[in-house]
């Protein structure tokens, strides 16, 4: 990322070197949008890079989705870029919004705004204006209401509220007046959150101020609106800075209550470590490794903020001295499939989460060593698919300061880890099924479908859990024994 304020000391100022910025890495980047821009110069329109994608250009890292805005009408837009694009979207029309794609850029070119707010809905009342100013003065912070005009003869920077500047300190600042934009717009007070983790900012304190006071005010924004919001703060760089952000100003009580809730009272009769704190650095520390998944990953990343959630509602005091938090993990787990259905994630996600929440404990049964073959197949099998997700999970969460006990935990979940890879080349753990199917079954005992098979089924697995593979012969031998005892009279 560039240094904008170590740059901008230079003596053509900080607006001189934004739009060399911008228009270097626009032309290194997406030149493509030289022929876009000549295609509304043409036709007798002004067509503008704007928002996040000037500020992203500055910063010399553009993606491939970039917004634009411009005088033209939809209709007028959609003809154009019919002609342009490869392929265009017309559903937000209304909004004044047309798609488009472009080989490997995809753009939306949006119609001057100029929106009127209902107080009781963050859904606005469109309308069309007639000047890029009005525009600029309706988005949620300066940094993203910069523009850079581009059918102008030369690229002209548009910068009404010193955006460029509050770019080079790092500062997230409204345009206008904090309470009017998150009134407007209470999900802006998310995405405060969001960029101050994605782009490592500080939020000014008229802001913070504003979003302490209007809190209440995120009940407005859908759950879908909100869940996208906090995704993007967690899947950030550094999303310890926007959850404490939501925390401090009372934000996350809103939408995530079991976040704040882990701040739990600490008296000198009664030590544990601070619960909150202990789950960003488990999250911190889980992203470091996530590679191992990849790269960033949603589900791990939710499991790690969501693992301890279950520790405020089983705290005992120990008498003497002491807390105990007995049971957290099966309560966390009900706990996190609860709000994350509330946030409308997909079921998918909500069981893997549910599951590692569930799981997070396990480990700490191993001792030192002393599973037999039988507790680690059931460690595999109890994980699935999330196996990875639940030794990275339980990895991370290992907080201590003391230098000895985190070495060796790490040691032996490393002996752990294995035993698993032996056991899965030996009897590929990752496939355990009873050595005989449920045809199999059916067909020694001679009997049609029923809830028994089901039974008969379990008791075969549980078996090889304990045993190892079998075989064929002696798993009917054992079947049969079972059917003795427990074949209907």
């Amino acid at each position: 990322m560039r240094d904008l304020g170590d740059e901008a000391a230079g003596a053509d100022g900080p607006k001189a070197l934004a739009i060399a910025l911008a228009i270097t890495t626009l032309a290194q980047q997406a030149p493509i949008t030289d022929s876009l821009a000549a295609a509304f110069k043409n036709a007798g329109y002004t067509l503008a890079l704007v928002g996040g994608p000037v500020r992203d250009a500055i910063l010399g890292r553009l993606g491939n989705d970039l917004d634009f805005t411009t005088s033209a009408r939809p209709d007028a837009t959609k003809k154009i870029l019919s002609s342009w694009a490869d392929a265009i979207w017309d559903q937000g029309a209304k909004f004044g919004t047309i798609a488009a794609k472009k080989g490997d850029l995809t753009i939306e070119v949006t119609t001057y705004r100029s929106d009127i707010y209902d107080p009781e809905s963050r859904k606005p009342e469109v309308d069309f204006g007639n000047s890029i100013l009005g525009d600029l003065g309706r988005r949620d912070f300066t940094v993203n209401a910069m523009a850079l005009e581009l059918t102008s003869p030369q690229p002209e920077f548009i910068d009404p509220f010193d955006g460029v500047s509050d770019l080079a300190k790092r500062i997230l600042r409204t345009p206008g007046k904090a309470t009017d934009s998150f009134s407007d717009d209470p999900l802006r007070m998310m995405r405060a959150a969001r960029f101050m983790s994605q782009l490592d900012f500080t939020v000014n304190e008229d802001a913070i101020a504003a979003m302490t006071e209007m809190a209440d005010r995120i009940s407005i924004i859908s759950a879908e609106r909100v869940r996208d919001e906090l995704v993007k703060t967690l899947m950030s760089s550094k999303p310890r800075l926007g959850l404490n952000l939501l925390v401090e100003t009372g934000i996350a009580q809103r939408v995530l209550p079991e976040l704040p809730m882990l701040k739990l009272e600490i008296d000198e009769h009664h030590h544990h470590k601070d619960v909150y704190e202990h789950t960003l650095t488990v999250l911190e520390q889980a992203i470091a490794l996530e590679d191992r998944l990849g790269g960033p990953n949603l589900v791990m990343r939710l499991a790690a903020l969501l693992h301890d959630i279950g520790k405020p509602k089983t705290r005992e005091l120990i008498p003497g001295g002491g807390v105990s938090f007995h049971h957290h993990e099966v309560v966390g787990a009900r706990m996190a499939k609860s709000r994350l259905k509330a946030l409308r994630f997909d079921n998918e996600t909500i069981d893997a989460v549910n599951s590692l929440v569930f799981l997070h404990l396990r480990f700490h049964g191993y001792g030192s060593g002393e599973w037999t073959d039988s507790a680690v197949r059931r460690y595999v099998r109890d994980a699935g698919d999330l196996l990875i997700h639940l030794h990275l999970l339980t990895r991370a969460d290992c907080t201590t300061r003391n230098a000895k006990k985190a070495a060796m935990l790490a040691a032996t979940y490393d002996s752990l880890e294995e035993r698993i890879a032996v056991l899965q080349e030996e009897e590929e753990l990752n496939k355990i099924r009873p050595d005989l199917d449920g045809n199999q079954i059916m067909a020694i005992l001679g009997v049609k479908p029923s809830p028994l098979i089901g039974k008969a089924y379990a008791h075969l697995l549980e078996l090889r859990l304990d045993r190892g593979p079998l075989g064929e012969i002696e798993a009917t031998r054992e079947l049969m024994t079972w059917w003795e005892a427990n074949a209907p009279k």
